[in-house]
């Protein structure tokens, strides 16, 4: 049974293992590659003279806000289904503390997951997913593990998944979604479920996207931090949308109290920028369509290098980032001494000037030569650069894209 397990991991000097979990030092968030928008900047800057932070769970502006966002995708709640918190690994953990129980998830994961239920102390299990895509169990293994997990004496009581994925840059198929929902809810699992990138769609016309929580709605915990598309990493803010229930209504209870605990509230100025963005003016919206239009020409162009140099991925469809398996150059990486994804990840950070998380991070094995490349860092150094890229007919033809681009391939194509 694929529970986790605590696994080698060190940060710093090559060769270097420490008995104390695969994710001690999580990477970094994933660089959106653009500058903010002068927008939110502006609303930022007006709101500089509150100098009290949110209450927990945030206040009415910011929660009224997520009932409209979730409103225009078909979700329909109050402010009172609302909780917001300072990014979405302190959400996340209180989400779980107010659950209890053991956590399954899909392997691979987002980085934060693993650690959140490890500071809990609660067992966390990987489900196999499907060939098409990640993000989501496979149904039937989904099935498997929760028998075997009773039957080892444990309480399975939540499935976290995330339709539009981080790492693998997927988006899992309507129907996938639907077997995987009900199997966990034909047994007694709550499903949590990550929306992050859900507004990052490379091809919004070509993808269909299906929440959890359309199809559940009694069953389903929404989450979505607002840096994967709406504000920037550094201005920390995520929410969740709980489903209208009595036994919601006291899961949202904990998760507030968890969250008064913490000390966990979104800074005040913050909240007004969040609000704003959540409210989807067109400054936002044209950022959010031409920053997503911009990244899968990246994507496109940086998932062709990854095959041209022999490794494996999926084909990009969402985020900023990509999720390689470069197990075929498994030979010319052991020439270098890179024998798992902790050597690969420094390996890479290093060849790439940029942080480069191996798969180990993501709950992968640590064996597999795995890694998540990031593509945001490919459009400049600079936000003049970066504003270029974005505003530019072909992007791809700019010197400095073209010549990160280059450095890209270059690092991959060494190792054929």
């Amino acid at each position: 049974m694929a529970r986790q397990q605590t696994g080698r991991a060190g940060h710093g000097h090559r060769g270097v293992r420490e008995d104390r979990g695969p994710v001690r030092y999580g990477p970094p968030a994933h660089d959106p590659g653009l500058p903010v928008l002068p927008e939110l900047a502006e609303v930022l800057a007006a709101a500089a003279g509150r100098a009290g932070p949110e209450p927990a769970g945030g206040g009415d502006a910011l929660r009224e806000a997520a009932v409209g966002y979730w409103q225009r995708r078909g979700l329909r709640g109050g402010p009172e289904h609302v909780a917001a918190a300072p990014g979405a690994p302190a959400l996340l953990l209180a989400l779980l503390a107010a659950h209890g129980g053991d956590v399954l998830m899909p392997r691979p994961c987002p980085a934060a997951w693993i650690p959140q239920a490890r500071l809990l102390g609660r067992p966390a299990y990987h489900v196999p997913t499907p060939a098409e895509c990640g993000g989501v169990p496979d149904p039937y293994a989904l099935m498997e593990t929760v028998r075997r997990v009773r039957a080892e004496g444990g309480r399975p009581r939540l499935l976290l998944i995330s339709v539009v994925d981080d790492p693998t840059a997927t988006v899992a198929p309507p129907e996938l979604v639907r077997e995987a929902c009900e199997a966990a809810v034909a047994e007694g699992l709550h499903v949590v479920s990550d929306e992050t990138w859900r507004d990052t769609l490379h091809r919004p016309r070509d993808t269909v996207l299906l929440s959890p929580a359309e199809m559940c709605p009694d069953d389903v915990t929404v989450v979505c931090d607002l840096a994967g598309a709406l504000t920037p990493s550094g201005w920390p803010v995520a929410i969740a949308r709980f489903p209208d229930t009595g036994r919601a209504a006291v899961r949202h209870a904990r998760t507030l109290d968890v969250l008064t605990a913490l000390g966990a509230l979104v800074a005040g100025p913050v909240a007004a920028a969040a609000a704003h963005a959540l409210r989807e003016p067109e400054a936002v919206t044209d950022r959010i369509r031409r920053a997503a239009a911009l990244q899968s020409r990246i994507a496109v162009a940086a998932h062709r290098a990854v095959l041209a140099a022999g490794a494996l991925a999926r084909p990009p469809q969402a985020g900023r980032h990509l999720y390689a398996d470069l197990g075929p150059l498994r030979p010319r990486l052991a020439d270098r001494g890179v024998t798992d994804s902790l050597e690969l990840e420094e390996y890479l950070t290093e060849r790439l000037g940029t942080p480069t998380p191996g798969g180990h991070r993501f709950g992968d094995e640590l064996g597999a030569l795995r890694v998540r490349l990031g593509t945001g860092t490919l459009l400049g150094a600079t936000p003049e650069q970066q504003t270029e890229a974005l505003t530019a007919v072909a992007p791809l033809e700019l010197p400095h894209v073209a010549r990160a681009l280059s450095i890209f391939a270059a690092a991959l194509d060494e190792l054929r």
